[in-house]
């Protein structure tokens, strides 16, 4: 009895469909393992992305609250000065280093480094005309600063008093507030060098850029050079 040429061919071609059949079913894990992945990825990368935001925005407002007391400072201190220029002869080239670094700090263009460095050249004039003592407004020496050694009426003139009381809770404020910002500074930065989120930072510098310490004056670790004018 002889079998149809078609018949013959069934058994092959069931057994084409089966191995069809089966490699869709490998190629839909595979796409679903796939698809899981991505999902994956995307997820850590949101998670990632946000959790950087959040930190970097949080610098941004502790720089803002630094800013405002640097601002405040670098109103009191001209002030200070010009308060003691009738009694006391400074040299002229202390009220043009503050003039020059006040205009830095209350320029909208400058940076936080360039106001940082403002901040301690100014910090630095005001220590060598004795109007800043070395480790703090009152500093070792008790209520009054260096110049009034010099020049003792000005602990009787109540501008200057006033002042130098005012000047004292800026510095406090400034010291509380830098040290704030210190802190959200280190967390972010540590954030952004761990892996896997240094991927993330790395390829979005623009919205995730370095920000800078406020690092401590290095004239706060040596004693201030007091100039008096003759």
């Amino acid at each position: 009895m002889k079998i149809a040429p078609g018949y013959a061919s069934l058994p092959a071609r069931t057994q084409e469909f089966s191995e069809d059949k089966a490699m869709g079913k490998i190629g839909l894990v595979i796409l679903g393992a796939l698809l899981l992945l991505a999902l994956v990825v995307v997820g850590w990368a949101m998670g990632g992305y946000n959790r950087l935001i959040e930190k970097r925005n949080l610098v941004d407002n502790r720089w803002a609250q630094v800013e405002n007391n640097l601002q405040r400072r670098a109103d009191l201190i001209p002030n200070l000065a010009n308060t003691v220029k009738g009694i006391a002869k400074l040299e002229q080239s202390t009220y043009t280093q503050i003039a020059e670094a006040r205009a830095k700090i209350l320029s909208p263009t400058a940076t936080p480094e360039e106001k940082i460095e403002a901040n301690n050249q100014m910090t630095q004039a005001a220590r060598n005309a004795g109007l800043l003592p070395a480790g703090g407004i009152l500093g070792p020496g008790g209520r009054f600063l260096a110049i009034t050694e010099q020049y003792p009426q000005l602990k009787s003139d109540q501008s200057f008093l006033r002042l130098q009381d005012e000047l004292a809770g800026t510095e406090n404020r400034l010291a509380v507030s830098r040290k704030d910002y210190n802190d959200a500074v280190k967390d972010y930065i540590t954030s952004k060098q761990q892996f896997p989120t240094v991927i993330l930072a790395s390829l979005m510098r623009g919205t995730f850029p370095d920000k800078p310490f406020f690092k401590a004056e290095e004239g706060s670790r040596q004693a201030p050079r007091v100039e008096f004018g003759k």
